[in-house]
């Protein structure tokens, strides 16, 4: 890799032609996997090998089915660029330009969060209360790239989905995420701060969100790769991280039809301030919390008391 990443010898940069042993599939991802370990990644081998990959235009599968082939030197210079920018903790999504999610691909760029398997318990949870409506309409509010909505969608061909972001680009990610995997007829996209772009009249058997969290002084303590990369606007929850559950929770009971289900990914540790909330406006019951794969507190549902 270029030397002001390495160890400050020609000959250990990857694809330098200093070294007489040629440069294979093993010994670039060896190389990668040991070199990204020591610039703070925590899954070095699997960033390899995305990366690798990618630079080969190919599956991951294929790196081992052929792990003494000879990487070609425009490959290289490829690998070479990719590790440098990952070793500055630019995350791979963004330098591979997607993501794997809940059995999806997924454009992303910095203008979008990079979607989590967390999430995917907010899918669940939507999925399975859609899937007990004869043709339900949902609205998805901070779609981001989309991957909540399209998700879905993909799992309940008979719902409708309105997707909002108050973020244009991100809009036009998560359109182009929808369009990709051939379900842009089945949602529609709005560029609105939540509620605020809705017609009054609309209503819904379904909300969902999965909205910025982080508590505002808290950010400068995330990880390299969010904090320098990820956008701020998908994160910043306000000063307790809450400022958008209120606003949620109390804006969406004109839009939700009586007995619908509001559905909301959050932090673990905000569990008891979220029932707070939901329970201080006194429109909802049946509150729930469904755990994620980590057994950790990840979605709360509550359901719209019927008049």
């Amino acid at each position: 890799m270029d030397r002001d990443v390495t160890d400050n010898s020609p000959s250990q940069e990857v694809g330098s032609n200093a070294s007489a042993e040629p440069w294979t599939v093993r010994r670039i991802l060896d190389w990668t996997t040991s070199h990204l370990a020591k610039h703070g990644s925590d899954s070095p081998r699997l960033d390899a090998e995305v990366l690798l990959a990618f630079a080969r235009n190919c599956e991951r599968i294929r790196l081992y089915t052929n792990y003494e082939d000879i990487v070609t030197e425009e490959q290289r210079a490829t690998m070479r660029s990719l590790v440098q920018r990952r070793s500055h903790a630019e995350p791979v999504a963004y330098l591979v330009g997607k993501r794997e999610f809940f059995g999806l691909d997924f454009y992303v760029d910095q203008n979008v969060l990079i979607p989590r398997p967390d999430t995917e318990t907010l899918v669940m949870e939507l999925v399975e209360e859609a899937q007990k409506l004869t043709s339900p309409r949902i609205l998805d509010l901070c779609t981001g790239s989309g991957c909540v909505a399209i998700a879905a969608a993909a799992n309940c061909p008979a719902a409708s989905f309105l997707a909002t972001d108050i973020s244009e680009p991100a809009l036009a990610i998560a359109q182009k995420n929808a369009e990709s995997n051939g379900l842009l007829g089945q949602i529609q996209f709005l560029l609105s701060d939540c509620f605020e772009q809705l017609p009054a009249e609309g209503q819904f058997d379904l909300i969902a969100s999965n909205p910025p969290y982080i508590p505002d002084a808290e950010i400068e303590t995330l990880d390299a790769d969010v904090r320098q990369h990820e956008p701020r606007l998908a994160l910043a929850g306000g000063a307790d991280g809450l400022d958008f559950y209120r606003k949620i929770i109390q804006s969406a009971i004109p839009y939700l039809k009586e007995g619908g289900f509001l559905l909301l990914e959050f932090s673990p540790e905000q569990e008891t301030s979220l029932r707070e909330i939901l329970t201080t406006f006194g429109n909802y019951r049946n509150i729930r919390v469904k755990a994620d794969l980590a057994n950790r507190s990840r979605v709360i549902v509550a359901q719209k008391c019927l008049s």
